[in-house]
């Protein structure tokens, strides 16, 4: 298994542009329980070798570390739907991330690649990451050709949303059932909301 079996299959071929066709596009961040599975039986060893220290020499690079964070911080979402286990990889895929970002990697990726290197900020329940992600997903999008940056800014949108939540509660309330953490009142009435959730 190779960072370009794990391209291939979550990225699919880019255009030009950099963009993911739409039958990759489609099946990113919808809850679908065959895609789930084809994905563990294809990619659960080398999701535990990685998450157990293994791979390594991928995050020496660029494409092979972008593949390594995709493991560790997307396929864990669909592996482990509704478990905890969905956000055990988190803190090693923000660990790998930041290194790509520090190195500037996300300014030189294709669009799509940049986007899965930025997740790991998204998902992390720090405000300082948040604040990172916004403004990295801002980059980005001014980095952008102009005909792209009104598809793009959705991407802006939903860094401003994810830290909104945390800068109001300190962490995403919908997590808390699975991790065993109790909800304040303000969280349960934030949950009965439409889009309260990922």
């Amino acid at each position: 298994m190779t960072p370009d079996d794990v391209w291939t299959y979550w990225l699919g071929p880019l255009d030009a542009r950099g963009d993911a066709d739409a039958e990759h596009t489609a099946r990113w961040f919808k809850k679908d329980a065959a895609f789930d599975a084809e994905l563990a039986q294809r990619f659960g060893a080398l999701h535990a070798e990685i998450d157990g220290g293994a791979r390594e020499a991928w995050r020496d690079d660029p494409r092979g570390l972008v593949a390594y964070v995709i493991v560790l911080d997307q396929f864990s979402r669909n592996m482990f739907r509704g478990t905890p286990r969905m956000f055990a990889s988190d803190a090693r895929a923000l660990v790998a991330a930041k290194a790509g970002i520090a190195a500037g990697l996300h300014l030189s990726l294709p669009y799509a690649a940049a986007t899965f290197l930025l997740m790991p900020t998204m998902h992390s329940e720090s405000l300082a990451d948040q604040e990172a992600c916004v403004a990295l997903f801002t980059a980005l999008l001014e980095a952008s050709p102009a005909e792209l940056r009104a598809g793009r800014g959705q991407h802006v949108a939903f860094a401003e949303k994810h830290r909104v939540i945390i800068q109001r509660f300190g962490r995403f309330p919908h997590r808390n059932a699975l991790l065993g953490r109790a909800s304040t009142p303000e969280e349960l009435e934030f949950l009965s909301q439409p889009g309260s959730s990922f």
